[in-house]
C-alpha cells in the first residue's frame, strides 16, 4: 500500500469521497467492491455519495476491504 495521505473526515460526504478515490486507485468498479464486501452496488453508490443513513457496519466493511485505515484522534 502506498504511503497514506492523511485526510480529515468530517462528514459522510468526505468519507464517501475517500472510499471512491481508493476504489478508483485500485481500478475497481462499484460492482467489484459490492461483490467483495457482500453488499449491493446501489449500497456502494449510496456510501460513496455520502448518504447519511448508510449503516456504519457496511461502511466499515467496505473500508476494510479497500485497505482504508480509519483512526480516531482527540
Amino acid at each position: 500500500m502506498p504511503d497514506a495521505i492523511p485526510s480529515t473526515i468530517q462528514t459522510p460526504a468526505d468519507l464517501g469521497r475517500a472510499i471512491r478515490e481508493r476504489r478508483q486507485e485500485l481500478g475497481l468498479l462499484q460492482a467489484d467492491v459490492a461483490m467483495q464486501s457482500g453488499v449491493s452496488t446501489p449500497t456502494v453508490s449510496a456510501i460513496e455519495n455520502g448518504k447519511e443513513t448508510a449503516r456504519i457496519g457496511l461502511v466499515l466493511q467496505i473500508c476494510r476491504d479497500l485497505g482504508i485505515l480509519l483512526t480516531v484522534e482527540r
